[in-house]
């Protein structure tokens, strides 16, 4: 019994330190801001975004999460223009992924990412900023290439 006291110690150790790691990734703070979409036919549509501006939050964006309501997202801003890859490793909702230039323009929007996924998702060029909305909800409201997203955070960049 003795020589196991060491290998279950190792792994009750190595367990929570796990347990632990995981529970700090998902405290993660986002702070967070309106955000408007104004679509080339007039109509505007009002989201409350969180910020990944941190390459930690960029990394975490919205993994684990089950649900998020419609009018939520998350707006990723880079902090240069660059084509950007994004994949749906560990995230469980289908998203919108709209690539968003620094003036504020959508050049191009990959409509329902699958869960979970790794394949690459590609900006198409250079981009500043991805809002992530829920899967379906930019073909809902009519929302395509070339309309223009408003925020604080992407009016300061310009």
């Amino acid at each position: 019994m003795m020589t196991m006291l060491p290998f279950v110690t190792k792994s009750a150790f190595m367990a929570l330190f796990l347990f632990l790691a995981g529970a700090v990734s998902a405290q993660l703070h986002f702070d967070r801001q309106e955000l408007l979409i104004q679509t080339k036919d007039g109509r505007t549509h009002q989201f409350d975004v969180e910020l990944a501006l941190s390459p930690q939050q960029r990394s975490q964006g919205l993994m684990h999460r089950e649900t998020m309501p419609a009018d939520h997202g998350m707006l990723f801003d880079f902090g240069e223009s660059r084509p950007v890859s994004m994949w749906m490793k560990n995230t469980p909702l289908p998203l919108d992924m709209l690539f968003i230039q620094r003036d504020g323009i959508i050049s191009h929007i990959h409509e329902r990412a699958v869960p979970f996924s790794e394949n690459i998702i590609d900006s198409r060029g250079p981009v500043a900023y991805v809002l992530e909305l829920n899967g379906g909800r930019a073909d809902e409201l009519g929302i395509q290439p070339g309309d223009r997203v408003v925020s604080e955070r992407i009016d300061a960049g310009k």
